[in-house]
């Protein structure tokens, strides 16, 4: 029997295949990797306050602002009409609630369509009607002293203009009102509206109470003014005062975004080396609840940043792409404004528009990070505020803190099982089917101490110009 070793043919196997040996090799892994992580500068910029029973109360000076919100409407095809109760948030209807009343002057309203550049009423014509603006945007322009035509403001939907004329006698438009956008506005005329104030003895009295209500002191915010005395000499008689607070405060409970986790026992037994399985499963669960956490804190219709927003404080862009004008403008609207929120996309329409203009935009340095800055103010990314599909956006500007009279983020610390301030992961038992289930909770909410601590820049375009 012949010992001679066959000869290797040509294309053959000369040595171990790397295959066959990662059988007894080591790898060597990364962690669980998340691609749905953000920056959270939300929750990273926000001062969290400690809320014991799970509920926080704002207390404010009484304020009688009054018919600053925004109405809404019923649409069926291309129809459209005032919700009856919506009549409410005009102050000339503020607190009746006549609901057949409200229902013959919602069927009052006459529909109408706008295209850009139309001019709906001009400066030093007669009132003859109110109108809701549906859909679109339309500027204010007023005659500056000079002879100049100033643009006063932009209002969009929900908004309103010529409800002080209603029932004033020979009134004239004070401003021209011209259609930026496309869009449907509801009118009611004046001579509807006397109508329905003749056909009802309690809208009659109601209008009648409104125009005989005296005329409360306040400041250029609203609230009940303070009386005080200065620069006099000798024996002057000082006024007496005393700071109303408002009787009914809001009060903020905390949500509550949870989960249950579960893990097999075989998996958490067997399989936590070199990583433990349990621990990386709940970190990656923590994760996508803080994700969910800072959504709310943006979107949440009973305590979210833009859907709280006061009505004053919202400013609509000028023209479309958020400008350098219009960042001005939301910051000036406050004090110590210290951030902006913005979405990536929004940042980046905003840089385009300063590179038009030969602008740079600064930086700042927040927790060790470089971020872009307007006006030395941190203009931080946050993915969770919407672009629509028309493709636009919101920028958010804050002031922050108790001591300033800011935005809070409310949490409870020192729950049982808590892994994280305000998150804990409570142990539920093991299942017949040997899976152990963990509830993971995190309570939060935010709280807007007075309503100038945010303002919203709204309807700002992000998608590119052609």
């Amino acid at each position: 029997m012949s010992t001679e070793a066959p000869e290797v043919r040509s294309g053959q196997q000369k040595s171990l295949s790397t295959a066959a040996a990662r059988n007894l090799a080591t790898t060597t892994k990364s962690a669980p990797q998340m691609q749905g992580k953000s920056s959270r500068w939300v929750l990273k910029t926000l001062p969290w306050v400690q809320t014991e029973g799970g509920v926080y109360r704002v207390n404010r000076r009484l304020t009688y602002t009054v018919g600053d919100g925004r109405i809404e409407f019923q649409q069926t095809g291309s129809q459209v009409q005032v919700i009856p109760r919506e009549l409410g948030e005009l102050a000339l209807l503020r607190g009746f609630e006549d609901e057949e009343v409200l229902t013959d002057l919602a069927g009052r309203f006459e529909q109408q369509e706008f295209e850009p550049g139309q001019v709906l009423v001009s400066e030093g014509d007669p009132v003859d009607r109110l109108y809701l603006i549906v859909h679109g945007r339309i500027s204010r322009i007023a005659t500056g002293r000079y002879g100049s035509a100033d643009r006063l403001g932009v209002l969009a939907d929900g908004e309103q203009f010529g409800e002080s004329h209603l029932v004033a006698e020979d009134p004239v438009w004070d401003s021209t009102y011209r259609a930026d956008t496309a869009g449907v506005l509801l009118s009611l005329t004046r001579r509807d509206f006397a109508e329905a104030v003749d056909r009802s003895e309690a809208l009659s009295f109601h209008v009648q109470m409104f125009g005989a209500l005296p005329e409360q002191r306040q400041n250029k915010y609203g609230e009940a003014e303070i009386e005080l005395a200065s620069g006099h000499d000798g024996e002057f008689e000082l006024p007496q005062t005393f700071v109303d607070y408002e009787l009914k405060p809001r009060e903020y409970e905390l949500s509550v975004a949870q989960t249950v986790l579960r893990i097999h026992s075989r998996v958490a037994d067997l399989y936590n080396k070199p990583m433990n399985q349990t621990e990386h499963q709940l970190r990656l669960t923590i994760e996508a609840l803080r994700e969910r956490q800072e959504h709310e804190l943006v979107n949440n219709e009973d305590f979210g940043l833009l859907r709280n927003a006061d009505f004053g404080q919202r400013i609509q862009a000028q023209d479309g792409p958020p400008t350098p004008d219009d960042l001005d403008d939301l910051i000036t609207m406050r004090r110590n404004t210290q951030f902006l929120y913005a979405h990536p996309k929004a940042i980046a329409a905003f840089a385009k528009e300063c590179n038009k203009r030969g602008l740079s935009l600064d930086t700042a340095e927040i927790n060790g990070n470089r971020v872009p800055a307007w006006r030395g103010i941190p203009l931080l990314p946050c993915g969770k505020i919407p672009v629509t599909e028309h493709r636009t956006s919101s920028i958010i500007a804050v002031r922050t803190g108790e001591d300033n009279e800011g935005v809070i983020g409310l949490h409870q610390t020192g729950l049982p099982d808590e892994v994280e301030p305000g998150l804990s992961a409570r142990f539920m038992g093991i299942d017949d089917k040997a899976v152990i289930s963990y509830l993971v909770s995190t309570y939060y909410s935010a709280a807007i101490l007075v309503p100038d601590a945010v303002g919203i820049l709204e309807n700002i375009e992000v998608r590119p110009r052609a």
